[in-house]
């Protein structure tokens, strides 16, 4: 997970301040230096940490932290603020053009993902702004890379303008006059990389924005990498002009410092960043709450978003009207457990829960064999078994773990796993959740 290593020692750090009350100048400046050497195991940029710390320490030294009841808080306030002011203060959005279509311009090195998370971007797009994009191969020179884009897009139902190894620079202004022709009013072109910047790709490049004159011009830039992301940004941004950054591969590195270092080296907004290898992993870049969850604060909103993408309204309402009835089914079981699945793996979910150790729950997932099996089981039942349980005598048991290539001991496992579930979900019809919980007609956990 991002950030996993700068999180824990910046959490070390304030546990600290927190343990001293009233804080002295000296406190101050020992928990600066562990932010500091933070910073820079998590691979920020010199300057950047120098000018980071300069700027919290100086916050920090003033009489109204100093003098507060809680100055440990108002320390931990000062640092989640500046590292939000560090990575771009507020989401940036994707520039529109006011006549489509609107042309973004996917540049940076081999390897950093432009081919995947382009087709990432193009889908999300579509699904929550629903325009209809288009990608444009014009890398000519990787092997494969007019495949792989035409894969990722037939995987998304998106359409893949190409024209074999045509010159880069006719292939993205043929692209211009098929997607206005054909009503698509997005645009990505993905374009070709090098293991390093050189003239020849700089130059092909400037020849394509000078062609098509883009949008946008976004920066891919693998997390990775760390500096050398950095030091690339930099040079993409004064040989070409970028105006955006997408972080890809987010979810593989534990320092993270290329997201703090490259908004800070190239003054351009990180807007997107690719979490994961599916297709689905891909989420705007919102820098506070990234700064949250790198101070151990959660990120309820995103988790929210994600539960909102996840589960079904029409869905979500019937389900509470069963719930209220007391009429939970094993395919309502079933059904819940997928839902939570596609929000993704336990310690993603709980990373974004406030006070919650997401180290501990590293690399918990929900079972996908186990899900197959329950699958297997339910739709081995009659609708009539699956709406009344009770009725599962050892014959039927038997028939169904024939059907479904299990066993009467899973069928066993799996039953009792949904009577605990009905038993709290006829509590909560009858408001006794409370009283399960310890408490007397209040919530008090003991």
């Amino acid at each position: 997970m991002a950030f996993e290593n700068l999180s824990e020692k910046l959490s070390a750090a304030f546990k600290k301040l927190r343990g001293k009350g009233r804080l002295k100048e000296a406190d101050i400046k020992e928990a600066m230096r562990e932010v500091r050497l933070a910073l820079l195991e998590a691979d920020v940029g010199f300057k950047v940490v120098r000018d980071f710390v300069n700027t919290v320490s100086e916050r920090s030294l003033g009489a109204d932290v100093l003098e507060s009841l809680s100055p440990a808080q108002m320390v931990i306030k000062i640092v989640n603020e500046e590292l939000c002011a560090l990575m771009g203060g507020e989401n940036a959005k994707l520039a529109i053009s006011p006549k489509p279509p609107t042309i973004v311009m996917l540049i940076g090195l081999q390897g950093a993902g432009k081919t995947t998370n382009g087709a990432k971007l193009a889908e999300y797009m579509r699904k929550y702004h629903s325009k209809r994009p288009l990608l444009v191969a014009c890398d000519i020179y990787r092997p494969a890379a007019i495949l792989q884009l035409q894969t990722v897009g037939k995987q998304l139902d998106i359409p893949v303008f190409e024209m074999g190894t045509a010159n880069p620079i006719d292939i993205a202004t043929a692209s211009l006059a098929f997607a206005e022709k054909h009503g698509y009013d997005l645009i990505l072109l993905d374009t070709a990389g090098r293991l390093h910047i050189d003239e020849a790709l700089v130059d092909e490049l400037r020849g394509i924005k000078a062609a098509v004159q883009p949008t946008e011009i976004m920066l891919v830039v693998d997390a990775m990498t760390g500096q050398d992301a950095v030091n690339a940004a930099s040079t993409f941004n004064e040989q070409l002009g970028i105006d955006s950054v997408m972080l890809t591969k987010l979810d593989g590195d534990a320092r993270g410092g290329a997201a703090l270092s490259v908004r800070a080296v190239t003054g351009k907004p990180i807007k997107f960043a690719g979490t994961g290898e599916k297709l689905d992993k891909f989420e705007p870049f919102h820098p506070d709450r990234m700064a949250s969850r790198i101070l151990g604060m959660g990120d309820v909103l995103t988790l929210i978003e994600k539960a909102e993408q996840a589960f079904d309204e029409k869905k979500a309402q019937e389900l509470a009207d069963k719930l209220m009835k007391n009429k939970f089914t094993l395919a309502d079981y079933y059904d819940q457990l997928t839902q939570l699945k596609s929000m993704g793996s336990l310690s993603d979910i709980a990373g974004m829960l406030p006070g919650v150790d997401a180290k501990a729950l590293s690399g918990a997932s929900i079972d996908n064999s186990m899900l197959s099996k329950t699958e297997a089981i339910i739709l081995s039942m009659t609708q009539h078994e699956r709406d009344n349980p009770s009725v599962l005598n050892s014959s039927r048991k038997k028939r169904i773990a024939a059907g479904s290539g299990t066993s009467v001991v899973e069928i066993n496992k799996l039953l009792k796993q949904f009577e605990l579930m009905q038993t709290m979900t006829k509590q909560m019809s009858k408001g006794k959740l409370p009283a399960m919980l310890g408490g007397k007609g209040r919530f008090a956990l003991k």
